[in-house]
């Protein structure tokens, strides 16, 4: 049950604060709650509206995209079903780079300059409007309520965004503590800096944690290891983002906080797009959202068949995000979910195309097809798994006493049955894995281009 303060701060005190930002997502969540029950049937025809009047407004405002459609011939009023979004060309980041101006709606209002960490190799400028900024508020808010916490409950956020831990001005400051949200840098995780982490989790007592899965379960490992129980403070649930959640991760999550996992997916630039709900099904935000898998040459996978993961995002008049494509690999679902509501399913999120290894003869699959057999080394504390090329794989180990040297010939081994028997699996042991200039942990990365007329793996 909400405490009184925790009232106060959802129902005035951010409220108020999204007020003065010029945000409407107080009505929004209200609407978001209302029309996730609404069966799936209706949920489609309101986005088949919602997605005629958003294409019509970017076709009259948006420079790209009324040259776009005048040459395509496409016209957004006689849309009739989602599919003919088909009809547009995909949009990426080359694209977006190429054409940033032509991107900016006519007459729009104050918009965001915005950054992607680049984890891909390919990093992206774009902009945001208030519009996208309610409707990310809005959805996010929605999925937080639906695990029984709420704005103003104590929150813990570790995190490691240039953006949010460069910007702790005073107002910002004065928000999160009006707000009980703490902020712990996610890069930062040296050993010293893990109990320092420990210990704020046990003072803060917070309701929930958010963050990356890898700096998440790497606190919780760190305090099983001193022995430190975490299970009795209250934490109601963890909500993990921007990383792929292996299972491995949510069980260390789980058992160490004594509370649930609540996996969430989305991107800076995408959106957020989907959120697990307590029945363990991944609701995408579909009033806002659009969500299509391709395979590798652009047409649409069937359901249950993995493909990359392109998104219209319906609240970025001012800036479009129209058939952008992600970089992830996921699998969409038609199965209805036990908890009732009417939004659509991502059956899985696999990860990024450079969370995949090829194999010499080009066969592609998952990085999971590797980590497990580090994993399961006993003395492997933390470890990288760095492809640079078909013919070289380098895995960064570091390592405790209970390690066994002879374990290198088992890695080198099931490595080579894998990616090939000619290819070279360098050992290498560190002191430390640093984190990516996000403050993400990465497990696998991959300089090998994927070729996109083969297709992606059908299960992690």
């Amino acid at each position: 049950m909400s405490t009184l303060y925790t009232r106060i701060a959802s129902g005035l005190l951010f409220p108020l604060h999204e007020k003065l930002k010029g945000h409407t997502s107080v009505e929004l969540r209200h609407s978001l709650e209302e029309s996730q029950w609404w069966p799936a049937s209706r949920i489609e025809q309101h986005r088949i509206q919602r997605l005629r009047a958003f294409l019509g407004q970017i076709g009259r405002t948006v420079p790209y995209y009324r040259d776009l459609f005048a040459r395509e011939g496409f016209d957004p009023a006689g849309l009739d079903s989602l599919a003919a979004l088909q009809r547009l060309p995909f949009l990426t980041k080359r694209v977006i780079r190429a054409n940033v101006e032509q991107l900016k709606a006519e007459g729009q209002g104050q918009l965001s300059r915005y950054n992607t960490g680049g984890s891909s190799g390919e990093p992206l400028i774009f902009y945001i409007g208030k519009s996208r900024k309610s409707h990310d508020v809005a959805a996010k808010w929605r999925a937080t309520r639906w695990w029984g916490v709420d704005i103003g409950d104590p929150e813990l956020v570790v995190w490691g965004s240039p953006v949010e831990l460069g910007a702790q001005d005073r107002i910002r400051q004065l928000r999160d503590a009006l707000m009980r949200s703490h902020l712990l840098p996610a890069f930062e995780m040296s050993p010293a800096n893990l109990d320092r982490f420990v210990d704020t989790i046990r003072r803060v007592r917070p309701a929930m944690l958010f963050g990356y899965p890898s700096s998440l379960s790497l606190i919780a490992e760190h305090a099983r290891k001193k022995g430190i129980a975490m299970d009795t403070l209250g934490i109601k649930v963890a909500f993990v983002t921007s990383e792929k959640l292996y299972d491995e991760q949510r069980r260390i999550i789980s058992e160490t906080y004594g509370c649930p996992v609540a996996n969430g997916y989305g991107a800076r630039d995408a959106g957020f797009i989907a959120h697990e709900c307590p029945s363990g099904s991944l609701h995408i935000s579909a009033e806002d959202i659009i969500v299509e898998t391709v395979r590798a040459d652009g047409t649409p996978t069937a359901q249950g068949e993995a493909g990359e993961i392109v998104v219209t995002h319906m609240a970025t008049a001012e800036f479009p995000f129209v058939r952008y494509r992600t970089g992830d690999v996921g699998v969409l679902s038609d199965a209805p979910c036990a908890c009732g509501r009417g939004l659509p399913v991502l059956a899985e999120v696999q990860g990024r195309t450079t969370d995949f290894v090829v194999a010499q003869d080009g066969t592609i699959m998952h990085g999971l097809a590797l980590i497990y057999t580090v994993r399961d080394v006993p003395g492997v504390e933390r470890f990288k798994i760095v492809q640079h090329s078909l013919d070289v794989t380098e895995v960064l180990l570091v390592t405790n006493p209970q390690f066994d040297p002879a374990s290198e010939d088992r890695i080198v081994r099931d490595y080579r049955a894998r990616l090939g028997k000619a290819v070279v699996v360098r050992i290498t042991h560190v002191a430390d894995i640093p984190p990516e200039k996000s403050g993400k942990y990465r497990y696998v990365v991959s300089a090998v281009a994927v070729d996109r007329n083969k297709e992606f793996p059908a299960h992690a």
